[in-house]
């Protein structure tokens, strides 16, 4: 048993990686295929061919074998995670009839199904008429079904990303609780498709018989085909089991699984989540979605194109940082570690707010992101500290909100993504929360948190806690040093958390007046 190994698939936005973990949670090997997150044929717009994510897993696996032909042998069970509400249109005979709609692509519609009367007037009864618009409009088999019909009319399947790689690992297309997220009709409270009578299918084109059969984590969704097999180099027959998206596998991977521990990811997306077998929802009419850890939910605040500012300033700012980690054949952001030393805390009042997307609830349909403070004095390393530090105080703004809708105040942080493998960002965090920041003993968690469903699965530990505590335990801590909680805590609620409420009449009007951003 000590010599098991656990394949995890994370098949994420920006790059997918194929891993092996033993049954400690120690990462055995590890093998990256960097990606194109999207093509972009229109502003706004974001879409990649199905395939091209297949073809990329399958790279990233027979990768791992070339460089670790020892190890195949010893892997007893699988588990595939991926990046969260990305679409995929198949027809009858499970074939892409369209690129997948990535979860970044901003289309909109302002058809749809028309919604019965009484239904209208309930909505409105309660003030959530403009948070359905938002829904409907948005929802990706709406504006397809209306700018698309002829793809729509042969859609025959309608599946997340998670659900297709599941099928052309599997042959079957059956996908994983735990991974619905996104414009979909899910009951997020029972955990399941939406009933009959459900507000949702109403409000959405997409029908039950186009959606697949649903499957808990650790559970297994089926077995490795020889077609696949033969793709990947991953054995034939090995089962597979169901974990999650990969928000939801950070959470279980990081050991975050009670409302008093918070879960910062610095992703992409950043998010800010709390564990509970509880159904609270973060905000007002805004669902947690399904761990995965079974019957517990995640509450989560979303900090839209968070991590993704890193990448944005790299393309614009960081030329010199580029050309020098090619030379140094070492990733860009691990150089920028020393623009954050440059700068002290707090960049010299440079407060950025980080909405580089607008939400539905909040931030609202209108937001911008906004840097204030620019004097003389400040240089890239400032705009980049403000960058580090305006996500982190988005995020706090997401404890106190999980605080108050949990009733249980947040004691530790644990802190996963690739921003955490900064020891300067880990500081800062840490500082801005005024909390003890504890980063995993390993930044894959949320393959650790499929590892960890496929070790369930495959009966090498009896549930999901006792996996948990023999897998997952802190790597380095980070404590808070007081003058600089001192100062982030007057940043933060003298300047930041005033900063929303009185720029947003300004975005109002900028988008009256630019059209930016439109309104459906």
């Amino acid at each position: 048993m000590s010599q098991d190994l656990l394949l995890a698939i994370d098949q994420g936005t920006q790059s997918v990686r194929a891993m092996l973990f033993d049954l400690q949670g120690e990462l055995v090997a590890r093998h990256q295929v960097h990606i194109e997150p999207y093509r972009a044929e229109h502003p706004g717009w974001a879409q990649q061919d199905s395939d091209y994510f297949w073809e990329n897993l399958c790279r990233a696996c027979q990768g791992l074998w070339l460089n670790y032909p020892d190890l195949q042998s010893r892997i007893i069970a699988a588990s595939l995670t991926t990046q969260r509400a990305s679409v995929v249109c198949l027809d009858k005979e499970f074939q892409p009839l369209r690129p997948a709609v990535i979860w970044l692509d901003q289309r909109r519609t302002s058809t749809f199904p028309p919604l019965p009367a009484w239904l209208n007037l309930a909505v409105t009864a309660i003030g959530q008429g403009e948070t359905l618009r938002q829904f409907r409009s948005k929802a990706e088999c709406n504006w397809i079904a209306a700018d698309e019909p002829e793809v729509w009319n042969k859609t025959e399947h309608y599946a997340l990303l998670s659900g297709y790689l599941t099928m052309k690992l599997t042959g079957k297309l059956v996908d994983a609780i735990a991974s619905q997220v996104g414009y979909i009709p899910f009951d997020f409270r029972k955990q399941d498709w939406a009933g009959a009578l459900d507000l949702k299918w109403h409000a959405l084109t997409v029908k039950r018989e186009q959606l697949p059969p649903l499957v808990a984590a650790g559970q297994p969704l089926g077995v490795i085909s020889h077609e696949a097999a033969r793709d990947t180099g991953i054995p034939e027959g090995l089962t597979l089991y169901a974990s999650g998206a990969d928000k939801a596998c950070e959470v279980l991977g990081s050991g975050a699984l009670t409302p008093d521990t918070g879960n910062l990811s610095y992703g992409t997306t950043a998010t800010f989540n709390t564990c509970n077998p509880k159904y609270v929802e973060p905000m007002p009419f805004v669902p947690p979605y399904p761990a995965a850890l079974p019957g517990h939910y995640n509450s989560e605040i979303i900090v839209q194109r968070g991590y993704w500012m890193v990448n944005w300033f790299k393309r614009e700012f960081a030329a010199a940082e580029v050309q020098e980690a090619e030379t140094l054949n070492v990733a860009a952001e691990q150089l920028f570690d020393r623009l954050l030393r440059e700068s002290p805390p707090g960049a010299m009042g440079l407060t950025l707010q980080p909405f580089w997307n607008p939400g539905v609830k909040y931030p609202g349909p209108e937001a911008k992101g906004a840097i204030i403070g620019f004097g003389d004095v400040h240089t890239r390393a400032h705009l980049y500290r403000a960058i580090i530090e305006g996500i982190g105080y988005a995020l706090r703004e997401g404890k106190e909100r999980l605080e108050k809708r949990n009733g249980i105040p947040i004691r530790q942080l644990r802190v996963s993504g690739g921003g955490s493998q900064s020891d300067e960002i880990m500081q800062i965090t840490a500082n801005i929360f005024g909390l003890r920041a504890e980063r995993p003993h390993t930044w894959e968690t949320s393959g650790l948190g499929a590892a960890i469903n496929a070790a369930v699965g495959s009966g090498c530990y009896p549930n999901h806690n006792v996996a948990v505590a023999a897998m997952t335990r802190p790597g380095r801590v980070f404590t808070p040093d007081p003058e600089a909680v001192k100062l982030y805590d007057r940043l933060y609620s003298e300047v930041y958390r005033p900063l929303y409420g009185r720029l947003a009449p300004l975005y109002r009007n900028i988008r009256r007046i630019t059209g930016y951003p439109r309104r459906y």
